[in-house]
């Protein structure tokens, strides 16, 4: 694998930067599926076929683009991965080979580049799908030697909607190609992905490991994306890309509902503030780009007002740290026998209990300390993060003493997390910032050396400063440098409590980095600890404090930062201190406080094998449907209401419903062990992906929710005959039938399956799903109900089946 911090990789970076470094407009090209639509080519399973049995037709389209003024034209190569080719007789290589050699012929004698286009694999990745990271990184993998071998110019991952797949992708090209890398996000109008990523969080994790160019495509059209891509200019310094589809889909004519006119003119607003590559999406051809082409001649890029942050995140959630910014301590061994335990027998269960725990009391960084000499760190390391963030979207900070092990975390991490920790020693530095410069990480630096940690602020400092400067010298911003001055024992060293103090300062004003520290090693060996680390965490908090790393549920030390802000002036007007404290109750500490978990807590949570214990232990006392009707479904119901309004989003709502699932198993098991055991299934549903559409995933969405509320689905899979949908159904006796397209052209497959159904008589309901979808229109082509996602299925068939 390729570090960045090789000579080679840092040579090409500067070159390839230079590409993109242009005081105009980069013009891409617009849509290939549309284009190929019209040119009435036969399709076949995949697109890309036609790369080979009818690369004349993708040639005369690459071309019209190149003569309508493209810059860059994206190679045929959108869905040429190993998954969504399993049944196509031809391979990876063959097909990218060929879509990137019709691109260049097209272009040859132009300057135009040819961009390999890479799509989303199909499947979700874990902990939401079946997907591991490391065989989606392989696809990826296969598909850019595939390009690069074939002379594409540069790598665009596009229309990608999970932030831990796009790392999967950009880690795939940067390890394995010398190739620049563009990446493109597709964002709803909710300003966020379709599995929940925000615009902050897209934006700190693709610049950090080192994207080319990052940018908004396909799903909206300009004016929907122009917010999105407002808020993106003011996360990265990045160049910019837009490639929006020609507005909106109107299923009753079968386009999109702007001109090639009208597009443009939109699209020259994002000049102002620094969009410098554009192109169309679906619905745009040729005469879009001719249009930008025109439009755009002779404009200027504006400025950008971009400005650098430190910033932690998560897939969902971005933390900046511009004040104080709790960092929970819980999740690690030290003194903590039954994390120890939990360790030892593989509980992943508590640990993650105590992450849940922390971020309710109010901790916004979790750190994560699985260290025992007994296990297996690594090991432990990646299911605990994995776990955490399946169940939270708070960030999390990696801490361990070993290179592997932080190596190993930051890879499958899902954002951009902190590492605890580097020291002065440059045997560390050296061993620690190419990991964390490679996964884009942020870095916590601990003032201490080969001579051990100074008395003398100082002295600390001075190992501060040699920190940064090695970390600057890696490429590592200051705005991710963390220094961590020691809270040093007052029991044992009282003088050098101020000591520390004053290097917290020191560093904060001269260096101009964010501090840590470990509030609660300042009271070992004294009594009532709690008043001790109260009163230094408000004394490091006024000397420049930015991350303590305390127990947020011992309420003192909350109230402590809360009461800081406002004295500081940091919480205006007091705001959040009136609605924490308005009717604060009394403090408790972790010994007094006793775990009362309930099965619905772990549902909401996604705690899934909590959830099956709970379950296994009811059945002993409980009624196996009261269990369902009174815990898990009305657990269920609740997770369904905070993704309708936003406060959660995809894989939570997953994770709960795949905890729920463990639930009805352990019913299932215990109901066969009994004579004439009754079913728990709530009826029988068919799912399918209409003919001509190889879009699956939101349909499979809807199959893990539908599945783990108990009901039995034939999920037929994708690109499924009319007849097939009508035979099954009859066959199963299902009485709900569930039909899913993204794209306009296959709606009317929808509507032919929808009539078939009603003409053979079946006994049944018909919903219909899908990006492209809206009500009317499904009431329109002959079904029963529309659903917009994955909850309003589940209403859907609560309502049919009860």
């Amino acid at each position: 694998m390729r570090l960045l911090q090789q000579p080679g990789t840092l040579r090409f970076q500067k070159e390839r930067n230079t590409m993109l470094k242009t005081d105009h407009v980069i013009l891409l090209d617009g849509a290939m599926g549309t284009m190929l639509q019209q040119s009435g080519a036969e399709i076949g399973k995949v697109p890309e076929a036609l790369n080979l049995t009818d690369p004349e037709v993708v040639k005369k389209i690459h071309r019209q683009y190149i003569e309508s003024g493209s810059d860059i034209i994206y190679a045929n190569t959108f869905s040429a991965n190993r998954y969504k080719l399993s049944h196509c007789e031809y391979s990876v290589e063959e097909l990218i080979g060929a879509g990137v050699r019709n691109a260049k012929e097209a272009a040859q004698g132009s300057p135009v580049k040819v961009a390999l286009s890479v799509g989303p694999i199909g499947e979700l990745l874990e902990p939401n799908g079946n997907l591991s990271f490391e065989s989606a990184y392989d696809m990826f993998r296969e598909m850019v030697v595939c390009g690069e071998k074939a002379g594409a110019d540069l790598v665009v991952f596009e229309t990608i909607t999970d932030l831990l797949e796009m790392k999967a992708a950009l880690l795939a090209a940067k390890e394995n190609t010398d190739l620049p890398v563009f990446c493109t996000m597709t964002f709803e109008q909710n300003h966020r992905t379709f599995t929940g990523v925000s615009i902050e969080a897209m934006a700190t994790t693709l610049t950090s490991l080192g994207a080319d160019a990052i940018g908004v495509n396909c799903s909206l059209g300009p004016k929907e994306i122009l917010p999105i891509a407002k808020k993106l200019s003011e996360w990265t310094p990045l160049p910019l890309i837009v490639k929006a589809n020609a507005g909106l889909p109107n299923l009753n004519s079968n386009t999109y509902d702007i001109s090639a006119e009208e597009f443009a003119e939109t699209m020259e607003e994002y000049l102002s503030f620094g969009v410098s590559i554009i192109g169309g999406c679906c619905g745009t051809t040729p005469d879009y780009i001719r249009c930008l082409k025109e439009r755009l001649k002779g404009k200027m890029i504006g400025n950008r007002e971009y400005l650098p942050r430190s910033v932690l995140c998560s897939g969902s959630q971005a933390v900046v740290v511009d004040g104080v910014r709790v960092i929970g301590e819980r999740i690690n061994p030290t003194g903590k026998k039954l994390f120890k335990e939990a360790l030892l027998n593989h509980n992943t269960g508590y640990i993650l209990t105590q992450g849940l725990e922390q971020v309710k009391a109010g901790a916004q960084i979790l750190d994560v300390n699985v260290g025992l000499p007994e296990i297996d760190e690594n090991a432990m390391m990646i299911e605990v993060v994995k776990g955490l963030q399946s169940v939270l979207d708070t960030p999390l900070q990696i801490d361990s003493s070993h290179a592997s092990v932080i190596e190993n975390a930051l890879r499958i991490y899902n954002g951009k997390a902190i590492v605890n920790s580097v020291n002065g020693e440059q045997q560390v530095l050296d061993r620690i910032l190419p990991v964390v410069k490679k996964y884009g990480a942020a870095v916590v630096g601990l003032t201490l050396d080969e001579n051990g940690i100074p008395n003398e602020a100082q002295k600390r400092f001075a190992i501060a400063q040699r920190i940064v400067e090695a970390a600057k010298g890696y490429g590592i911003p200051k705005e991710d440098v963390y220094i961590d001055c020691l809270t040093l024992t007052a029991s044992v060293q009282q003088k050098e409590v101020q000591e520390t103090l004053k290097a917290v300062q020191m560093v904060k004003e001269k260096l101009g980095v964010k501090t840590v520290l470990g509030v609660s090693n300042i009271s070992f060996g004294l009594p009532n600890r709690e008043l001790i680390n109260h009163s230094f965490l408000l004394l490091a908090m006024a000397h420049g404090l930015d991350c303590p790393i305390i127990n947020p549920n011992i309420r003192s030390m909350m109230d402590a930062v809360d009461a800081y802000n406002v004295l500081y002036n940091h919480d205006a007007g007091a705001k959040q201190y009136i609605e924490r404290h308005n009717t604060a109750a009394p403090a408790v500490t972790p010994a007094a406080k006793k775990s009362d978990m309930t099965l619905p807590d772990a549902v909401i949570g996604g705690l899934k094998e909590m959830a099956g214990r709970l379950t296994q232990e009811l059945l002993q006392t409980t009624d196996p449907l009261e269990i369902i009707n009174q815990m898990l479904i009305p657990a269920l119901d609740r997770v369904g209401d905070d993704f309708e309004s936003g406060k959660i989003f995809l894989p939570q709502l997953i994770q709960s419903a795949t905890a729920a699932q463990a639930g009805f198993e352990q019913i299932k098991l215990s109901l066969s062990k009994k004579p004439a055991a009754e079913s728990v299934s709530k009826g029988k549903i068919v799912l399918a992906t209409v003919k001509g559409d190889v879009h699956d995933i939101g349909k499979n969405i809807v199959k893990v929710i539908l599945e783990n509320y108990g009901y039995d689905v034939v999920d037929l899979g994708k690109d499924v005959p009319i007849e097939t949908v009508v035979q099954e159904t009859i066959r199963t006796g299902a009485k709900l039938v569930g039909l899913s397209a993204l794209m306009t052209t296959t709606v009317v497959s929808m509507q032919q399956t929808i009539e078939a159904l009603h003409q053979s008589g079946a006994d049944c309901k018909i919903w219909v799903g899908g990006a492209v979808l809206t009500e009317d229109y499904a009431m329109k082509i002959g079904a029963d109900f529309y659903a917009k996602d994955a909850k309003q299925s589940a209403d859907i068939a609560k309502k049919v089946l009860g």
